[in-house]
């Protein structure tokens, strides 16, 4: 049985994956229950999958930074988890500490891991591969945390822009703090 795949994503309202205002990480909108969530969800045994920006993001963010919420326990967490970074132009090693590099296109490698992976697959950002991945069919779920805002003039990475056409079956929901909503669906393209 091939293993599940999760595109796990934060969002604004307005669809953005980031911003490039003063809002702070998570958008100044993080509190107790959304951090104790994410670190029991990343305590589960799984694999990460990073497209390499994504990499080259976290790792460089990693190092640079001492900020408390950029060390929050969910991402220490997630960062010991064995992970595959896919890349064709890193090599290894890596700055992480269990990753590898898997070279090659990106639905290939995916779909190698699903059928080889005896846990859970998961993977945090990566929007252009966790998009292509969506159009070939092996992304299990999709998991949106949205942060109650709507960056309009500072919103930046759009989620899905270019991605097809899917309906989206929502199969749990839960509200964090009273105000940000963790939404899980399972997509298929819209015929």
């Amino acid at each position: 049985m091939a293993a599940t795949y999760t595109f796990d994503v934060f969002c604004s309202l307005d669809g953005f994956g980031s911003h490039s205002g003063n809002w702070g990480g998570y958008w100044g909108k993080q509190g107790p229950e959304l951090l104790e969530h994410r670190l029991a969800l990343y305590g589960q045994e799984q694999r990460m999958v990073f497209g390499a920006n994504t990499y080259r993001a976290f790792a460089r963010m990693l190092a640079s930074s001492e900020e408390a919420e950029v060390r929050d326990p969910w991402v220490t967490r997630m960062m010991n988890l064995p992970a595959t970074v896919v890349s064709r132009t890193l090599q290894e090693p890596l700055d992480w500490p269990d990753a590898a590099v898997a070279s090659g296109d990106a639905v290939d490698v995916v779909a190698r891991l699903k059928d080889e992976s005896a846990v859970p697959l998961r993977s945090h950002g990566s929007l252009s591969m966790n998009r292509a991945l969506m159009a070939a069919g092996l992304v299990d779920r999709v998991q949106v945390t949205l942060f109650p805002v709507i960056t309009g003039q500072t919103g930046a990475e759009p989620i899905f822009q270019g991605a097809a056409d899917f309906d989206l079956e929502l199969i749990e929901s839960r509200t964090l703090d009273g105000h940000t909503q963790e939404l899980i669906y399972r997509p298929t393209l819209h015929a």
